[in-house]
């Protein structure tokens, strides 16, 4: 049966949904074809029909997470101007996102899984991390190049932080390793 054009744009927007948070949760070899299009409902003899590989289906999911991410820090950085270090590192620092990679920092989940795809995925991380650091940068203080170093560095931090909360399996050092970047930023 032929779905019309508006469900088949539907249906892809499901896909690169799903995709986007199981490729964060899984990684880009965790999760199979077959499994990213039962997760959206759909079987995965239509997948070839809304991508030409998995990879295509990555950078699609890269940008969408990449684009709301960006939203997420424009949206904080405007309520908070007053203190955007801190304000960046404890919604980003936090228990909440360490436990929930699928719903969080495309970066840290899936930054060595991008290092090892194709342009289209570096492509689509790229655009959303200079978007981040540019948000960040302008509510900082000095030069526009001092800016931006201080915007990469607190950015730097905050994804080792939490990558390394998340490896670890001491709960203590976990939370430990997070509070202690939040301290440095918000004393930077």
């Amino acid at each position: 049966m032929r779905v019309s054009r508006e469900q088949a744009a539907l249906n892809r927007e499901r896909i690169v949904e799903v995709a986007s948070k199981l490729f964060r949760e899984k990684g880009y070899d965790g999760i199979g074809v077959a499994d990213l299009m039962k997760g959206a409902g759909l079987t995965h003899g239509g997948f070839y029909g809304h991508f030409d590989s998995k990879e295509d289906l990555l950078a699609e999911a890269c940008g969408k997470a990449m684009d709301y991410s960006v939203a997420q820090w424009r949206s904080r950085l405007e309520r908070h101007p007053e203190d955007p270090l801190g304000t960046m590192a404890r919604a980003y620092l936090n228990e909440t996102h360490r436990d929930s990679a699928g719903k969080g920092c495309m970066v840290a989940a899936m930054g060595p899984d991008v290092a090892r795809a194709g342009e289209a995925v570096k492509n689509a991380l790229t655009r959303g991390v200079k978007e981040q650091l540019a948000l960040l940068a302008a509510r900082l203080p000095g030069t526009p190049q001092a800016q931006r170093q201080r915007a990469m560095a607190a950015y730097a931090a905050m994804l080792g932080g939490l990558v390394m909360a998340r490896a670890v399996n001491d709960p203590e050092l976990s939370k430990e390793l997070l509070e202690a970047v939040v301290s440095q930023l918000e004393q930077a």
